[in-house]
């Protein structure tokens, strides 16, 4: 059982999930980090200086000026953070698709199978065939 396991985690499909987990994790957090300091001011500048990781409606308690103060005094709805997120999302699923669009690009076409005879040529194969029986 130790040496099937011993196969099964060093397999190359496995440690190339692994590798790609790690630059994954750290992929997010360099995204996460665009998002935040460079593109949600830019975004706060052009909403007239609109903070949305400070957006929330606050669903219960006495109003709270920031969101941990609301959290604390009950449901919060945190929209701001959602919008954040949303963003960090759209900016990894275009990254990875330009990836994903360049990888197939230099990926080398594989070589087409010969394509079938027309039917005409089958046809005549066999008429061929058939005369060359008699």
């Amino acid at each position: 059982m130790l040496k099937e396991f011993k196969e099964f985690a060093l397999k190359g499909n496995m440690v190339d999930l692994a590798i790609g987990v790690i630059i994954g994790g750290a992929f997010g957090k360099l995204v996460e980090s665009i998002v935040a300091d460079l593109l949600m001011p830019i975004i706060g500048l052009l909403t007239d200086g609109t903070d949305f990781s400070n957006l929330y409606i606050q669903l219960s308690g006495a109003p709270a000026p920031t969101l941990a103060a609301a959290r604390e005094a009950g449901a919060t709805i945190a929209y701001g953070n959602f919008i954040t997120l949303l963003i960090n999302f759209l900016i990894i699923a275009w990254v990875l698709f330009m990836v994903v669009k360049a990888m197939n690009r230099f990926k080398k076409k594989e070589v087409a199978a010969d394509p079938a005879p027309a039917r005409e040529e089958v046809l005549l194969t066999e008429i061929r065939d058939l005369l060359a029986k008699k």
